[in-house]
């Protein structure tokens, strides 16, 4: 289904001069939007020019505290206009924001502090504790607080001049750094991962192509902005779009996720699978609250599984879209509505992105064949570099392409499907096995909520396959159910892909964006047998 090289006059076309906050919030005022909602939380929002004015006022406020193009800016907040305000000056000032997770704790900020070095930092006061026994003369030096009266710290709202538009956004170039986002280190040392200014477009212009905006759009995303996915989703897509973007407050759990929909009209609601998946565990849970305004529903962070899929669209009616990234692009390929869902996809990649399936020698393989997922170098949306690292960044870029770390394949209709990560695939008895196709098998059967395959080592077969298995509400775990669910395997899956094993457990871990930690499943901390 081939799609036209270039579906609009301009798109992803990255002008040499160009700066986020702008290409966000001068668009939109130029637009005539300026009256329309940017912002809706519960019990408030604020309009394009609100913002706007907002932004202004704070970027004059870091200036007079001695913020100047290229220095780094830890911003530590949750979803929230403080954030947004914060994140945008700091763009407009060609300063260097640097977002990490609200959450944090003492180890990792302080080896995102080592790594990024920035002098100031803005923070919410009731979450700013970790930050407060970082500081000091090697580390941040001014702290910036929304809510706090602590006079060793400056308040967030004594920074926001009155709008003015004196405040000029720095000359920047699209290729020169305009934020980072950084990863927790849960497995090692931290990944400060810098983009570029141009990524506004090279990606902004993907989420437009993927599901094009509705002028009644209200988009919520239930994760930190802190992470890109809801960073882009969340704030700065629809901003750039002219729309509505919704705050989530509190926790995502299901019902306050419905609950926000409901009462912000929300259209289009990203989360991840496991959000969806509690969502289907409760029956009822789509009759309980009025989401007559959803168009789209957005799964991202883990695999959807087709079961997952069908259920959704069974009981709440509205699509669900899966889509593919990682934080050193953010989208890479996505379901949307220029083509039909096919379930167990994530979609077909949108015209001018290099992205590609390789083998080992980096040469393209064929359709239906597994394979390496890669993407150009050369494509305007990745990442510039690792901050400080330039080995890893080098690494990572090897013969022009960087390897995203996850195997794929695509089917004959140009539809690509993931198979996990490179180090998630294994052998037993010579053969190779892909745990997503256990894992989606599994899923199918009504008995299963979630599924996790991960190897256990065996001295004469290499691994053996071992499943772990939250059993869906109704479902008590027991031995006669891990028979059971085996017997059903064998009936479609090769002798050699049928769990050796099947295990119990109330929960599997993940990590703050969703994804299955395979480790800790592995490790079996996490395991109760029947």
């Amino acid at each position: 289904m081939p799609e036209p090289s270039r579906p609009w006059p301009g798109y992803r076309e990255i002008p040499p001069r160009l700066n986020i906050a702008d290409e966000v919030l001068e668009g939109p005022a130029v637009a005539g939007r300026g009256d329309r909602a940017a912002m809706l939380w519960r019990g408030g929002s604020i309009s394009y020019r609100e913002l706007r004015g907002k932004v202004h006022g704070f970027a004059r406020g870091l200036k007079e505290l001695g913020v100047s193009p290229g220095d780094p800016v830890l911003v530590q907040m949750p979803n929230s206009v403080e954030f947004a305000t914060a994140f945008l000056a700091g763009v407009k000032l060609g300063a260097l924001p640097v977002v990490v997770n609200s959450l944090l704790g003492v180890r990792e900020v302080r080896a995102i502090l080592e790594q990024t070095a920035p002098r100031l930092a803005v923070a919410e006061g009731s979450r700013a504790e970790v930050l407060r026994g970082l500081r000091g003369p090697a580390g941040v030096r001014t702290l910036v607080c929304a809510g706090t009266s602590r006079s060793d710290e400056v308040p967030f709202e004594s920074l926001i001049h009155e709008p003015s538009d004196t405040i000029a956004t720095t000359d920047t170039s699209a290729h020169e750094p305009a934020f980072m986002v950084c990863t927790s280190g849960t497995t090692g040392r931290p990944k400060c991962i810098v983009h570029a200014h141009r990524w506004i477009v090279a990606l902004g212009d993907l989420n437009r192509y993927r599901l094009p905006p509705e002028p009644r759009d209200v988009v919520m995303a239930t994760g930190e902005w802190s992470f890109i996915s809801a960073l882009g989703h969340n704030l700065l897509f629809p901003l750039r779009n002219g729309v509505a973007c919704a705050v989530l407050s509190g926790r995502a759990t299901p019902e306050n996720v419905l609950e926000h929909v409901a009462d912000l009209g929300v259209t289009l609601l990203h989360s991840v699978a496991t959000v969806y998946r509690r969502m289907l565990a409760t029956e009822g849970m789509e009759d309980a609250y009025d989401i007559h305004t959803l168009r789209g529903a957005h799964s991202t962070g883990e695999a959807l599984r087709e079961a997952t899929y069908r259920q959704w669209k069974s009981r709440f009616g509205c699509e669900m879209y899966e889509h593919y990234g990682v934080s050193e692009y953010q989208l890479v390929v996505g379901q949307g509505a220029r083509h039909p869902v096919k379930p167990g996809s994530v979609g077909v990649p949108a015209p001018d992105v290099g992205i590609d399936i390789v083998d080992d020698d980096g040469r393209g393989v064929p359709a239906g064949s597994v394979g390496r997922t890669v993407i150009s170098a050369d494509d305007p949306g990745l990442f510039l570099e690792y901050h400080g690292d330039p080995g890893r960044t080098e690494a990572a870029r090897r013969g022009g392409v960087y390897d995203t770390g996850d195997l794929a394949y695509r089917d004959q209709e140009g539809y690509f499907f993931i198979a996990g990560r490179s180090d998630d695939c294994f052998k037993t008895r010579g053969l190779f096995l892909v745990p997503t196709e256990v894992e989606n098998a599994l899923q199918r059967r009504p008995a299963v909520a979630e599924a996790v395959v991960v190897p256990e080592p065996d001295p004469e077969i290499g691994n053996r396959v071992l499943a772990v298995v939250v059993p869906a509400a109704g479902h008590d775990p027991s031995a006669e159910l891990a028979e059971a669910l085996r017997d059903s395997l064998r009936e479609e899956l090769a002798h050699y892909k049928v769990p050796y094993r099947i295990e119990f457990a109330e929960t599997i871990p993940k990590s703050p964006v969703g994804k299955i930690l395979r480790s800790a499943v592995a490790s079996g901390r996490e395991r109760r047998s029947p």
